[in-house]
């Protein structure tokens, strides 16, 4: 074999695996950053933007932008994506805060509420994204349903350490979370009182519920005290299956 011609060794290859995972990486850099330029775009101009301006806003052309979304639609699904990050990556610190209930509550209700005022363009993109032929997903739903169920898991985790029959919690948790949701449209649509006050009367309801059932049962809570048990739940950003595992019951703290 002439000096010049290497043989091939199996520690050789890899090079242009490597090459793939590097270009890989890149892609998901760019996409990120397209999202972000799109969701400055977004905040600007509203929900009727335009991919020309999202690639003006990136410093790029518009061939570049569709190399890594094929439409608008799949530039939203990827905003989708983001949001749920953003969502969670404020709402699950709170809902496991180590606080006394009524504080608790109020700072996860606030999360969410903070959230859509932050974004309010953002949700009512995604509110009102219809999938097409099947392509996407309906992502304040699958929202609904990730927080929904971390939520039930806790509850129930809450329920059995009363020594009360969990059966509620997965009720209770879909209709808090639809409760709240509702009434954070209706407020981000109205904008009639205080962001401060309607998270105080939300939590309000809740935490009456929640008291009026404990009490029928002989358990009684301070709102205003930590609880000696911390039930907290598990869930990482950007999560979008809907299965039960996804949030994870922990060990009290």
């Amino acid at each position: 074999m002439p000096d010049d011609v290497k043989p091939n060794r199996p520690g050789n290859a890899p090079s242009r695996d490597g090459r793939r995972t590097r270009w890989e990486k890149h892609r998901t850099q760019r996409r990120a950053e397209f999202v972000e330029a799109a969701m400055r775009v977004l905040a600007d101009v509203g929900p009727d933007f335009g991919i020309e301006q999202v690639a003006v806003e990136a410093g790029v052309t518009k061939p570049v932008l569709y190399r890594h979304f094929s439409d608008k639609a799949d530039l939203v699904e990827a905003m989708g994506e983001r949001a749920t990050e953003i969502l969670l990556d404020r709402l699950i610190p709170a809902l496991n805060s180590e606080e006394a209930p009524l504080p608790r509550i109020r700072k996860s209700i606030d999360a969410f509420f903070g959230t859509l005022d932050d974004y309010p363009n953002l949700y009512w993109v995604l509110a009102r994204h219809t999938p097409i032929d099947g392509r996407g997903s309906d992502v304040v739903r699958e929202d609904k349903e990730i927080i929904a169920t971390a939520l039930s898991a806790m509850l129930g985790d809450y329920l059995r350490a009363f020594g009360l029959d969990s059966g509620p919690a997965e009720p209770w948790a879909y209709g808090v979370v639809g409760f709240v949701q509702n009434t954070a449209e209706w407020w981000l649509d109205r904008q009639s009182m205080s962001r401060e006050s309607v998270v105080e009367y939300l939590t309000t309801l809740v935490w009456a519920a929640i008291d009026g059932f404990a009490r029928q049962r002989g358990v009684s809570i301070d709102p205003n005290v930590p609880l000696e048990i911390n039930k907290v739940v598990q869930l990482r950003a950007g999560e979008k299956n809907t299965n039960t595992d996804r949030a994870v019951r922990s060990p009290e703290r």
